[in-house]
């Protein structure tokens, strides 16, 4: 379960930077993409945590 939580925002992030280095922009210019994934992340975590809250 922890690892799930630990390695979704971390596979985003290496393929956002991926993107980013790809079209030639800063690690600056895509924060908000960070800010992004570290949103989704957090609700995925939340979704997660809930259901195993509930289910056992």
């Amino acid at each position: 379960m922890i690892k799930i939580i630990v390695l979704i925002p971390l596979l985003l992030s290496i393929l956002w930077v991926g993107y980013l280095k790809a079209n030639n922009y800063s690690i600056a210019d895509g924060k908000q993409g960070f800010t992004y994934i570290f949103v989704v992340s957090t609700v995925i975590a939340a979704f997660y945590s809930l259901m195993l809250f509930l289910t056992h």
